[in-house]
């Protein structure tokens, strides 16, 4: 009885791991990094501390499984459901290859002490810009991770649309962790 139902299964488990947000790597294979947050859960609401009506700092991330060949990740966060498009809340790139966690609070700098660097937001600064959406319903706000076999190797200040363009034939493996947060 099961024999005959395993390529239905079969099928589902693909169809699964596609909706999942996994990179398509070099050389076709998909494969995903494990991103997570303590300060939320998935699909969750983002804490006020994290948004321009608090704190406005970065929420801890931490992830793990990232494939060998990693020299370096990238992070962009960003709300799709923003009235003029998606907005661009932090670009982050040229993280060392053996970080697995960002700090809550990373401070807004162009370089940091590890030789990252961090991009320009759509608020026009540097680092992260929290949740700020107009009110309403919720908007979704995905913090997307990304080994690279590579580093970027941009100036500080970089958009979200150069470092996207620096990085194509470069992911190995990606992850998100998605939040919400309404007014």
């Amino acid at each position: 009885m099961l024999g005959r139902h395993i390529p239905i299964l079969a099928l589902a488990l693909v169809a699964l791991g596609g909706a999942c947000g996994d990179a398509q790597a070099k050389g076709g294979a998909t494969v995903s990094l494990r991103l997570t947050s303590a300060a939320f859960s998935a699909g969750g609401t983002i804490p006020k501390r994290y948004t321009c009506d608090d704190a406005d700092v970065s929420p801890p991330l931490a992830w793990r499984d990232a494939p060998a060949g990693t020299q370096s990740f990238a992070l962009i966060a960003d709300d799709p459901d923003a009235p003029v498009g998606t907005w661009v809340h932090w670009v982050l790139y040229d993280l060392p290859a053996e970080a697995r966690e960002l700090p809550e609070g990373v401070a807004r700098q162009e370089q940091r002490a590890d030789g990252s660097r961090q991009g320009r937001n759509d608020f026009h600064k540097i680092g992260y810009g929290g949740p700020c959406p107009p009110p309403g319903k919720p908007h979704r706000y995905f913090f997307k991770l990304y080994a690279l076999d590579a580093k970027l190797s941009l100036k500080a200040g970089a958009t979200k649309a150069e470092v996207e363009k620096a990085m194509q034939g470069h992911i190995l493996a990606q992850g998100e962790w998605m939040g919400r947060y309404s007014r």
